[in-house]
């Protein structure tokens, strides 16, 4: 069995205001609530997960909710920048509906030759859409309520940029152990590297080392997930990453996928996710995010955990 690691299957970020959030990324930027639960490890504080139909691996974005804190700091090690692949021809009309919106975005034509808009959720999260053939985005579903037409709305993600105190020993990982080789280094900021799915399997690094300490709360990603078919791949990867001297953690159950967790040379924590079993596991299709779902284990404190939980 060859282990591989095709792509990104989600990225966590940091909210500091919770309904806010949700208007943003459902209303503002029209992906679907897929998942409404609580951080397994702090259950006083919502998960939130956004994504396409089904939430599948590579469109999920989720939030660690924490109320009232303050913003973090944007800088190493840190995933900095998250991509959201668009269809081509449709930066228009993003440029468009987030300007009504009153969002400032910048759009640039000049990294590795592509259209790119950038812009900044609420709590100032980085985040850009880059325009993608429609071939390689097919395997993300747009919900026929969507507030954006499927023609131009988001399917799923792009790919991310990584910001690494140490980025030439961070490519490495991912050229020779990873399976993202460096695909192109034209330009002078950064690295693009590239996994084998054809789509969300982009990953930037930049060149620089001197980078600002970055301070994970509000308005910073706190990890990004690659993906693997089953537990066993997943198993064959904690051998080969504690054989190349990292620290991984056990296996972790989050129910709709299993986890491990380790940080890469350059110190940006990364994690490795199961494809399932998938979101519907405690909800119908249809009604994805309309209650607070809980693991079994905290189903005997549903009342007090729900009672503490702000409403969204």
């Amino acid at each position: 069995m060859k282990a591989t690691l095709p792509g990104i299957h989600h990225v966590t970020a940091i909210t500091a205001d919770g309904k806010r959030n949700v208007a943003f990324y459902t209303q503002t930027l029209g992906m679907r609530m897929v998942k409404v639960t609580v951080n397994f490890d702090d259950p006083s504080a919502y998960h939130l997960y956004y994504g396409d139909f089904l939430g599948r691996p590579g469109s999920a974005m989720t939030f660690f909710v924490w109320e009232g804190a303050g913003l973090g700091r944007v800088g190493a090690p840190q995933v900095v920048v998250t991509q959201f692949a668009i269809p081509v021809g449709a930066l228009a009309y993003w440029q468009e509906r987030l300007a009504e919106a009153k969002i400032t975005a910048t759009a640039s034509q000049d990294r590795f030759g592509q259209s790119v808009l950038a812009f900044e959720d609420p709590d100032g999260l980085a985040l850009e859409l880059v325009e993608a053939p429609l071939d390689s985005l097919s395997t993300f579903e747009i919900g026929a309520d969507s507030v954006v037409p499927v023609e131009y709305a988001i399917r799923g993600f792009y790919g991310v940029t990584l910001a690494s105190y140490k980025p030439d020993s961070t490519r490495a990982l991912l050229t020779e152990v990873m399976g993202f080789p460096a695909t192109d280094e034209t330009a002078p900021d950064r690295t693009r590297h590239k996994g084998a799915a054809d789509y969300a399997s982009v990953v930037d690094v930049l060149n620089q080392s001197e980078l600002r300490h970055g301070q994970g709360s509000a308005g910073t990603v706190h990890h990004v997930a690659f993906r693997v078919p089953d537990a066993e791949q997943q198993k064959a990867w904690q051998t080969i990453l504690q054989e190349r001297g990292l620290g991984v953690s056990p296996v972790m159950e989050r129910c709709y996928f299993q986890s491990i967790y380790y940080r890469e040379p350059g110190g940006i924590l990364f994690e490795i996710a199961t494809d399932g079993p998938g979101f519907t596991i405690d909800e119908p299709a249809e009604s994805l995010g309309e209650r607070v779902c809980l693991p079994p284990w905290m189903e005997e404190n549903r009342s007090q955990i729900e009672a503490a939980l702000p409403p969204l």
